[in-house]
């Protein structure tokens, strides 16, 4: 199974890899590669995360306080959002198809 990224949900990882970075050196490397672990777990586990709302499913990230939302399409993962779990939560709901 592949995924793609909303565009805005790219945009958003990005932000959030440049803000750690400028942390803390390397801490960036360490949010990106704690999110592609978890895309990982929903490729090969795409139901086994809570329905956060309707049919998109919210899967949590290891050590920082965001979460991926995404929904299972025809042979893809659509990630909507890597969002952060003190945003606003309904944020998200303009990307829906």
């Amino acid at each position: 199974m592949n995924y793609t990224f909303h565009p805005e949900a790219e945009r958003e990882m990005q932000d959030s890899i440049n803000y750690y970075e400028g942390c803390q050196e390397g801490l960036g490397y360490e949010f990106a590669r704690e999110v592609y672990k978890a895309i990982e777990s929903i490729l090969e586990y795409p139901k086994a995360w809570p329905l956060f709302e309707e049919d998109i499913r919210r899967r949590l990230i290891h050590r920082f306080p965001f979460c991926i939302l995404y929904s299972e399409e025809i042979n893809e993962i659509y990630i909507l959002a890597i969002m952060h779990l003190n945003r606003a939560p309904n944020y998200w709901k303009t990307r829906l198809k």
